[in-house]
């Protein structure tokens, strides 16, 4: 069905370690100064009263440059040199010389370096954000230790070397998870919310345990370096190890990454403070199940019908959560249902082989749905609280860079050129409609596409346009923010930092487009080249340029609707 046309790089390609003081030498510190700066928080955090955000965002700002330093690092080595391994040193060894032997170490390659930067600089604009969105907070200095220790369990998480390592910071973020969800643990609502997002990822990391098992066994190793480059010659192209294997692991990252059926805790998870409902839906939980499924591609390259099977469940799951998103009222409702719609089509491109077009959507995505999320805290600081979609209308006169803001990310989301989303989304669904047996995947995608442009710009319109709707002090439910909510309305800016990340991850949301504008010679299909194994699909049932109208066509048709609909209702 598929031919492979690119690998990851060999085991005896692999460079160990680099020059003493390099970026990649120093790497390390990526995650353990955040990690050191959790710690400190939560010591003496009561101490350091206000000073406690500025420790968090210093870490967080120093593992953002070291992490462009090592970007900078590989990119100026050649394509068979980008894949770096730097051990840590020996943390498990069992049984001698057949036993299980485990270093904990680093796996710096292109697509860790990706995600790196992702994790990094996002967490950082969503913890300045924070300083003011969390002001007044009581616990102030807990939550800014609890999203560092979140963003350092995901920076170990995208660097990791073996299965193993990447497993235990996979509990380490549901964790966290499970902390800030819960933040507010006050109100029984936010409290059960986070034990249901605990408890139904634990049903995913069952099949994710397996999956090691599986693969110790076959390879007796659960180093990457190891394993990925070796796959295709330790178990042989459509061998039952292969097949279980790939369903294994895409059992975890169903959980992980909110798919169809245990997509049922993110939704509930946007009880949390906006910045973790921020940084969990752009840059850390929802996209390690992604993660998984790119890095362990060479896997799914033995069994292609596994593959086309995540990509139906990608499909379903991305339509079946448009349609639901299409009926919520709570500002954050919607936009959690739209992550896992986004998730689903991230799935698609790994499923159908092209691994590069769902890490490119996981990027422009981190970008706009972090500017959504934030942009939804700021309505919600200003209006005290409320998240009644129905209860608000008029908002852009108060809140204009909010509201612009809000635009870009809108547009972007919904797929319209020449913002980012729209480069990704149509990669994935081209690379759908040049794989057999996935063109109905498609054809539902590009439905997908003008659900998407309806509910977004339904949320945008209710929001923002028309007349307010909140003068008298009507307006919804009660959700994130603060456990008591405040009556009166007097709707202003948010203040400059909290607008400041704002305008920046417009900027990306506009922009990160150009990472990948040709799907075979943009910079990220290079650049990942020696980081995942992509497929050559077969000619497309349709031409690339029918495609790619037919979605455009899909959006401006989502974008009418929900104007005509809910403008001309509103005005």
């Amino acid at each position: 069905m598929f031919a492979a046309s690119e690998g990851v790089v060999p085991l005896s390609q692999v460079v160990t370690g680099g020059p003493p003081g390099s970026p990649v030498d120093l790497a390390w510190l990526i995650p353990v100064v955040p990690a050191v700066s959790a710690a400190i928080l939560l010591l003496f955090g009561k101490r350091l009263g206000r000073l406690s955000a500025a420790v968090a965002i210093t870490a967080m700002g120093y593992s953002a440059v070291a992490s462009t330093l090592v970007f900078a690092y590989l990119n100026a080595q050649p394509p068979q040199d980008r894949v770096v391994v730097r051990s840590l040193g020996t943390w498990l060894d069992v049984g001698g010389a057949q036993g299980l032997r485990v270093d904990w170490g680093m796996l710096l390659d292109p697509l860790a370096s990706v995600m790196l930067l992702l994790v990094t600089w996002v967490g950082l604009l969503i913890h300045v954000y924070s300083l003011g969105y969390m002001h007044g907070d009581e616990r102030y200095s807990r939550f800014f230790a609890y999203l560092n220790l979140f963003a350092a369990s995901m920076l170990v998480l995208v660097s990791g070397s073996s299965l193993l390592t990447l497993f235990v910071d996979w509990e380490l973020v549901g964790l966290c998870s499970y902390l800030l969800v819960g933040f507010w643990f006050e109100r029984r609502d936010y409290a059960s919310a986070a034990k249901k997002a605990f408890v139904v990822n634990r049903v995913g990391d069952v099949g994710f345990m397996i999956a090691m098992f599986v693969v110790f066994a076959a390879f007796g190793t659960l180093d990457f370096a190891a394993v990925l480059p070796e796959a295709a010659q330790v178990l042989g192209a459509g061998s039952l190890t292969a097949v279980a294997v790939g369903l294994l692991l895409f059992v975890g990252a169903t959980a992980k990454s909110a798919q169809i059926p245990l997509y049922v805790w993110l939704p509930d998870a946007m009880v949390g403070p906006t910045p973790v409902s921020a940084l969990i839906h752009a840059a850390t939980m929802v996209t390690a199940g992604v993660y998984l499924l790119a890095r362990t591609s060479p896997l799914y390259a033995l069994v292609p019908g596994v593959g086309l099977l995540v990509a139906w469940v990608g499909i379903a799951t991305a339509l079946v959560a448009a349609l639901i998103a299409c009926a919520q009222r709570d500002v954050k409702k919607i936009l959690a249902y739209s992550t896992v719609s986004q998730l689903g089509y991230m799935v698609v491109g790994v499923g159908v082989g092209d691994q590069v077009a769902g890490v490119f959507h996981l990027l422009t995505h981190g970008f706009f749905k972090a500017l959504l999320f934030l942009t939804a805290g700021s309505v919600m600081h200003a209006m005290a609280d409320r998240t009644d979609v129905w209860g608000m209308g008029g908002l852009w006169r108060k809140l204009p860079v909010t509201a612009a803001t809000a635009l870009v990310g809108v547009l972007a989301i919904a797929g319209l050129p020449p913002l980012s989303g729209f480069w990704s989304k149509e990669e994935i669904l081209a690379a759908a409609a040049a794989t057999p047996g996935a063109q109905a995947i498609w054809v539902i995608g590009a439905v997908v596409a003008g659900l998407t442009a309806f509910y977004m710009v339904r949320w945008f319109v209710l929001i923002f346009m028309g007349t307010p709707r909140w003068e008298g002090g009507s307006g919804g439910a009660v959700a994130a923010h603060a456990p008591q909510p405040h009556t009166a309305v007097h709707p202003v800016e948010s203040p400059l930092s909290m607008t400041l990340p704002l305008v920046v991850l417009a900027a990306g949301s506009a922009l990160a487009g150009l990472l990948n504008l040709d799907p075979e010679t943009g910079f990220l299909h290079g650049w990942l080249q020696p980081s995942v194994q992509r497929y050559a699909g077969e000619t497309p049932f349709l031409s690339e340029g029918m495609a790619i109208a037919a979605v455009v066509v899909a959006g401006v048709i989502g974008v009418a609707a929900a104007a005509l609909l809910y403008g001309r209702r509103w005005t």
